[in-house]
C-alpha cells in the first residue's frame, strides 16, 4: 500500500525519507511559509498508507515526523462534550428559544475558551484521544420541520432565518477572530435536507422540490459558509435519489461552485458504509464494495471519513478507481484545518495556546449558563398564580423529572460536578422556615400508575404543587442513545406518556378537593421538542416549558417561578394541537408545515411566550409607503413596558407578500431583537430591511422581488391569530408597495 512500492520505478518521483527526521527543520513546520506551501511539504513526506491514515477521524501518530495522534471527532453542541468536566449550557433548542444571536456568540466563545484550555492541558499530558481535540462537529443547523424528530433538540428550531443568525454567531464564537489562527474549527451539519425519520436515516431518500430546498433547507448552510465555517458534514440520507455523501449537486454544484466553500467536507459517522450496504441490508446500495465507496466519496469531494471505509483507499488505488493525486487533493484540504488550528506550530505561536485551565467550568461560565437558561424558558400559561412567594408554609414538588439530572443534559452533553436539579433549585430559593415535600409520584414512561400513591395527598394540603413532567433523552434523541424508545429516538406519539397525565389528573383532583380552598398547580415541562399539552394546560394554573436547561437549570426554573426574573423565552418551533394538523413525518414538502405554511390554528404559535409584564406596540412607521426593488426600507416602532415588572421582550419583525404569483409563506421572520425595559419605560426601535428580505423563492428555486403589496408586522410573537388569543401583545402592522 505504501507510496514507495507504487512509484519505485518512476525516476520523476522522490521517495519519502522514512527515517526519523528532525521535525523542527522541516518546511511544514516553518511558520514563515504560506499555508499551501506547508501543506504540500507535509504531503510530499507521507507514504500512501500514512496519507490514508490521516483521512479518517482517528488519525495515528507519525513518529518519524513527530506528528502526534489526533482525532477529528469532538463535540460541543452546548458545551464541550464527552471530555473533561466542563460547563453544560442549555440544549441548542433552548438557545434557539432566546432568539438572541449576541448570547449565542457569548456562549460559543466560552465553549471555545474551555475547549482550547482542555486541549492545552490534555495535549501536554499526551492524552491525544477522541473528544480532546479542537475540531467540533457543531452546530446542527438542520430545520426542525417536524416535532416527531428526536434530534430536533440539537437545532435552533423551524425557521431558516433564526437558525442562520444563531448558527453564524455560534460559528464566529467557536472559531474566534484571530486573522492567522482558528480558535477551534466549527462544522455545519447535516448537509442537507435531514430531519428524520431517525430509524430510516441510513437508507431514507428525502424528496424535496427546488422551492423548498432553496427556501427552507439550504439558507442556513449558505449563511454559515458566508462566515467561513471550517467544515461541513454530509448527512446519512439521500436527497432526491443520491446519498448526501456522494451527492454531486449538493457538494460540487452548490457547496463548492456556487457558494465557493473552501473548507473540508466530512461524512457523518459510518455514512460511507451506507454507500455499499444494499437496501435489503439497510443502506443505499450505491456501490458494491468498500473500495468503490471510498473512491466514490473521494471523487465526490469528501476529505474526511468518520469511520473506517477510507482504509480501503489503498485497494481503490490498486484497482484503478482513483489515483494517489485524487487522495492528495482531498487530504490537502483537511490538513489545512489542522494548520489553521496551529497544531503543527511551536507551542506559544498562537494566543490560544495560553488560555489557562481555570476558565473551564468557571464561575463566569456558570453564570452565563444560568443566563441562557433563564432567557430560554417559555411561559405558556399563567392564570395569575406566578410569580410565587418564596415564604409560603408548604410547597410540594413532584414528578418524574423534578430530581432528574438527565433532563438537564439533553444529548451530546458534557459533564459537570454541580448539576442543579429543579428540586434543588426550588429548595434553595424558598425561605428556610418553609416546608418542602418531595415525592417522585410517577415514573417517566410507565404504562400505568401505582394504584397506591401516597404522593397525591400533598396536592390538597400544600400552598402550591410544582409538578415537573415531560420527556428526556431516554425517550427522544439519536438512534441508539434513547434507551427507552422503540422508535430510534423519534417521538411518533405526540402526547406525554399516559401515566404522567394520569398522575396530573390525580393531583388536580386532590388540589380541588376543598372547593373553597383550591390549591394551585404549576407544571414545568422538560423536553427538546413540542408536546401535546392541551390537557396539561387545562389541568394547570401555570405551565412553564424549560427545555433541557443545562447545569443551572434548577436555579433558572426557581428564578422564574419566584419572580426573581420575568420569563422571556419564545418558541422557536410551532406546537400543533395534534399530529393530524401536519403532514406525514417522511413528507419533506413544507406545505402545511411550520408557522410559514400551516393554515390551521396551532396549540402554541412560533415566537410565542408570556411575560410577568405587558408590552404594547404602536406607532409602526415605514420610511416610505412605496419603494423600488433595489431600495432598503427603514421601519420604526414604539415598544412600551406597560406593566409593573422589568422584563426582556423579544421583538420580532415579519414580512408577508400579499400579491405573489407562487405559493409563499403566510409571513416570515426577517429581524429580531431582544430588549430590556423597566416598568413604564418606552423605547423606539428601528429596523433596516433590505431587498433580500422581500424576495420570494419561485418553484425552480430562483429568488426575486415581485412588485406589489407587502405587510410588515412587528410584535412579541408571530402574527398567527392564536398569539393574541393566548395573551401575546397585539402586533402592529404597516403596508408598503414595491414598484
Amino acid at each position: 500500500m505504501g507510496a514507495c512500492g507504487n512509484k519505485k520505478n518512476d525516476p520523476s518521483v522522490t521517495t519519502p525519507n522514512l527515517g526519523v527526521q528532525q521535525s523542527d527543520t522541516l518546511a511544514f513546520r516553518n511558520t514563515s511559509l504560506s499555508l499551501d506551501e506547508r501543506v504540500q511539504d507535509l504531503l510530499s513526506r507521507l507514504t500512501l498508507e500514512e496519507k490514508i491514515g490521516q483521512m479518517m477521524n482517528g488519525t495515528p501518530e507519525i513518529k518519524r515526523l513527530d506528528i502526534p495522534a489526533y482525532d477529528y471527532w469532538n463535540e460541543a453542541l452546548h458545551g464541550v462534550g464527552r471530555s473533561t468536566a466542563a460547563t453544560v449550557f442549555p440544549q441548542a433548542i433552548g438557545l434557539g428559544a432566546t432568539f438572541d444571536a449576541d448570547l449565542a456568540y457569548r456562549v460559543s466563545s466560552a465553549i471555545s475558551d474551555e475547549a482550547r484550555a482542555i486541549y492545552n492541558a490534555t495535549n501536554e499530558k499526551g492524552y491525544n484521544i477522541q473528544y480532546n481535540g479542537l475540531t467540533f462537529w457543531t452546530p446542527n443547523i438542520n430545520i426542525f420541520r417536524d416535532p416527531r424528530w428526536g434530534r430536533g433538540q440539537e437545532t435552533y428550531g423551524e425557521d431558516p432565518y433564526l437558525t442562520a443568525i444563531l448558527g453564524q454567531a455560534f460559528v464566529k464564537g467557536l472559531q474566534g477572530d484571530n486573522p492567522d489562527y482558528l480558535k477551534t474549527a466549527a462544522c455545519a451539519k447535516h448537509f442537507a435536507v435531514h430531519s428524520g425519520p431517525e430509524k430510516m436515516r441510513h437508507q431514507f431518500n428525502a424528496e424535496v422540490g427546488p422551492k423548498d430546498l432553496w427556501e427552507t433547507y439550504l439558507p442556513a448552510f449558505k449563511a454559515l459558509v458566508d462566515v467561513d465555517v471550517e467544515a461541513v458534514m454530509c448527512a446519512y440520507n439521500s436527497t432526491n435519489g443520491e446519498p448526501c455523501c456522494s451527492n454531486n449537486y449538493l457538494i460540487t454544484d452548490v457547496l463548492r461552485n456556487e457558494w465557493n466553500f473552501k473548507g473540508h467536507v466530512l461524512t457523518d459517522c459510518g455514512a460511507l458504509v451506507d454507500l455499499y450496504k444494499q437496501p435489503n441490508e439497510g443502506g443505499h446500495g450505491r456501490v458494491k464494495t468498500p473500495a468503490e465507496a471510498a473512491a466514490l466519496a473521494i471523487k465526490s469531494g469528501i476529505s474526511l471519513n468518520c469511520g473506517s471505509t477510507y482504509s480501503s483507499l489503498g485497494d481503490a488505488v490498486k484497482e484503478g478507481l482513483i489515483t494517489e493525486a485524487d487522495i492528495d487533493a482531498q487530504l490537502a484540504i483537511v490538513l489545512k484545518t489542522r494548520f489553521k488550528l496551529g497544531l503543527f506550530d511551536p507551542k506559544g505561536s498562537n494566543p490560544y495556546d495560553n488560555i489557562p485551565f481555570d476558565v473551564v467550568n468557571s464561575e463566569a461560565h456558570r453564570a452565563l449558563s444560568k443566563e441562557v437558561a433563564q432567557k430560554s424558558m417559555v411561559l405558556l400559561k399563567n392564570n395569575g398564580v406566578l410569580p410565587l412567594r418564596n415564604d409560603l408554609s408548604k410547597y410540594f414538588v413532584t414528578g418524574p423529572n423534578a430530581a432528574s439530572v438527565e433532563i438537564l443534559l439533553g444529548n451530546y452533553y458534557g459533564v459537570n460536578p454541580n448539576m442543579v436539579t429543579i428540586l434543588e433549585g426550588i429548595s434553595a430559593a424558598i425561605r428556610p422556615t418553609s416546608q418542602l415535600q418531595y415525592r417522585l409520584g410517577a415514573m417517566l414512561n410507565k404504562p400505568s400508575i401505582n394504584p397506591i400513591n401516597y404522593a397525591t395527598g400533598h396536592a390538597g394540603n400544600s400552598d402550591v404543587t410544582i409538578v415537573v413532567l415531560g420527556v428526556s433523552s431516554q425517550i427522544e434523541g439519536e438512534e441508539g442513545d434513547s434507551l427507552d424508545s422503540n422508535t430510534a429516538g423519534d417521538r411518533l406519539d405526540y402526547d406525554l406518556p399516559e401515566n404522567q397525565i394520569a398522575y396530573l389528573r390525580e393531583l388536580r383532583e386532590r388540589a380541588d378537593k376543598n372547593p373553597e380552598d383550591k390549591k394551585p398547580i404549576v407544571t414545568v415541562i422538560t423536553s427538546g421538542s413540542p408536546i401535546n399539552l392541551q390537557e396539561v394546560e387545562a389541568l394547570s394554573d401555570a405551565v412553564l416549558f424549560a427545555w433541557y436547561p443545562g447545569e443551572e437549570g434548577g436555579t433558572a426554573v426557581a428564578d422564574i417561578l419566584f419572580g426573581k426574573i420575568s420569563p422571556s423565552g419564545r418558541l422557536p418551533i410551532t406546537f400543533p394541537k395534534s399530529l393530524d394538523q401536519i403532514p406525514a413525518f417522511d413528507d419533506y414538502s413544507m406545505k402545511g408545515r411550520t408557522y410559514k405554511y400551516m393554515d390551521e390554528d396551532p396549540m402554541y404559535p412560533f415566537g410565542f411566550g408570556l411575560s410577568y409584564t405587558t408590552f404594547n406596540y404602536d406607532g409602526i412607521k415605514a420610511s416610505s409607503p412605496s419603494i423600488a426593488k433595489t431600495e432598503n426600507l427603514t421601519v420604526e416602532v414604539k415598544v412600551t413596558n406597560s406593566g409593573n415588572v422589568a422584563s426582556d421582550e423579544v421583538v420580532q419583525v415579519y414580512v408577508s407578500d400579499m400579491e405573489a404569483t407562487v405559493a409563499v409563506p403566510n409571513f416570515q421572520l426577517v429581524r429580531t431583537k431582544r430588549i430590556t425595559l423597566a416598568p413604564g419605560i418606552a423605547t423606539n426601535l428601528t429596523f433596516e430591511l433590505t431587498p433580500e428580505d422581500f424576495k420570494i423563492v419561485h418553484n425552480d428555486g430562483s429568488r426575486s422581488i415581485e412588485s406589489g403589496e407587502f405587510n410588515i408586522y412587528i410584535g412579541g410573537s408571530s402574527p398567527m391569530k392564536r398569539s393574541s388569543e393566548l395573551g401575546a401583545p397585539t402586533m402592529d402592522k404597516t403596508t408598503i408597495t414595491i414598484n
